[in-house]
C-alpha cells in the first residue's frame, strides 16, 4: 500500500493534501447543517434571472471532481515548500469561507426541473442531496481556480495542459450558474478569494506555522 501512495504522491504531500480535504469537509458539511435553518440571503441580481438551466452542464459540475483530484496531487508533488504554502492558501480560503458562511449566509431560488432523461434526473439528485445553502464565496470555483493558479509557474507541466486546466476553470464557473447552484456574485467571490488566499501564501512565511508537524506527520508515510 505504501509504495502505491508513494507513487502517486510525493513525500511531503499526502498531509497537508489530506489535511485540506478535511478542512473542507468539516467547513462545508458542518456550516451546511448549521445554517439550513438560518435567515438565509439573495446575492442574485438582474443578470442571474436571465442565465437559463441547462441541464447537461451537470457532466462539468460533478465532472470536476476528476479535475481537482488530478490538479491537487501534481500542485502538492512539485516541492515540500510549495505543498506546504498551497496548503496555506487552502486553510485560509476556508477560513474566510467559514466566516461568511455562518455570518452572512446566502441562497438562491431553484427553477422547476420539469423536464426529462438523464440530465434533468441528474439535476433533480443534485437539488436533492445539495441544499442551497453556503453559496458566497462559491468552494467549486475556488477549488477549480486554485487548480489553475496552483500549476501555471510549474514548468514541468506542458503549457497545454495548463491552458486546458483554464479552460475547465472557466467551464466550471460556467457550469455552476447553468446549473443554478449559485449566482455570479458567487462565481467572483470564489475566485478572488482564492487569487488573493494564493498571494498571501505566496508571499508570506505562514507555512512555517504548520511545517514541524506536517514533517512530522509525513515520517509515518515514509518509513
Amino acid at each position: 500500500m505504501k509504495k502505491i501512495i508513494a507513487k502517486i504522491f510525493s513525500p511531503w504531500g499526502l498531509v497537508p493534501l489530506i489535511m485540506a480535504l478535511l478542512c473542507n469537509f468539516v467547513v462545508y458539511s458542518g456550516c451546511n447543517a448549521l445554517t439550513r435553518n438560518w435567515n438565509l440571503h439573495s446575492l442574485a441580481i438582474p443578470l442571474d434571472k436571465q442565465i437559463p438551466l441547462i441541464p447537461w452542464t451537470i457532466v462539468i459540475y460533478f465532472g470536476c471532481y476528476i479535475f481537482w483530484i488530478i490538479n491537487y496531487i501534481l500542485i502538492y508533488r512539485r516541492s515540500r515548500e510549495y505543498a506546504y504554502r498551497f496548503f496555506v492558501a487552502d486553510f485560509l480560503s476556508r477560513i474566510v469561507c467559514l466566516v461568511f458562511f455562518l455570518c452572512y449566509p446566502t441562497t438562491l431560488v431553484r427553477p422547476a426541473v420539469e423536464g426529462e432523461g438523464i440530465f434533468y434526473d441528474a439535476i433533480r439528485f443534485l437539488y436533492k442531496i445539495d441544499a442551497p445553502t453556503n453559496l458566497f464565496p462559491s468552494i467549486h470555483c475556488l477549488v477549480s481556480w486554485f487548480c489553475f493558479i496552483g500549476i501555471i509557474s510549474d514548468r514541468k507541466i506542458p503549457k497545454w495542459y495548463k491552458v486546458m486546466s483554464f479552460l475547465i476553470a472557466v467551464a466550471v464557473f460556467v457550469s455552476t450558474l447553468t446549473t443554478r447552484q449559485h449566482v455570479i456574485v458567487d462565481v467572483v467571490g470564489g475566485v478572488v478569494l482564492a487569487q488573493i488566499c494564493y498571494l498571501i501564501a505566496q508571499k508570506t512565511n505562514i507555512w512555517r506555522c504548520f511545517e514541524k508537524t506536517f514533517d512530522y506527520l509525513n515520517g509515518f508515510f515514509a518509513e
